[in-house]
């Protein structure tokens, strides 16, 4: 066993999501909920991942730096980490702004 020290930091904690993405919209929007709780989101960007995170910064109030895509990079079906912020008021801040 070796008597090396280390280092442990606290995680960050947040909230994820799954989102559904379609391009072609006149104008960013949460559309609406699927049944499976997967958010519905029309973007009118071709550059979707990089349009997401803005709306979802916007939407949200967090820091683009907050939100990361973790899964579902190049597809349509993506799942979202916000940082530093609790699921209660992310969902609180996506009912707000459902269109």
């Amino acid at each position: 066993m070796s008597s090396r020290k280390f280092h442990m930091h606290d995680g960050r904690q947040g909230a994820a999501l799954a989102v559904k993405v379609t391009l072609g919209a006149p104008h960013n929007k949460i559309s609406d909920i699927l049944p499976d709780g997967t958010l519905r989101i029309k973007l009118k960007s071709e550059e979707s991942n990089q349009e997401l995170i803005k709306f979802l910064s916007e939407v949200l109030d967090v820091s683009i730096s907050k939100i990361d895509i973790i899964g579902g990079h190049s597809g349509s079906d993506k799942l979202i980490s916000i940082l530093d912020v609790g699921k209660d008021e992310v969902q609180k801040r996506i009912m707000a702004n459902i269109q």
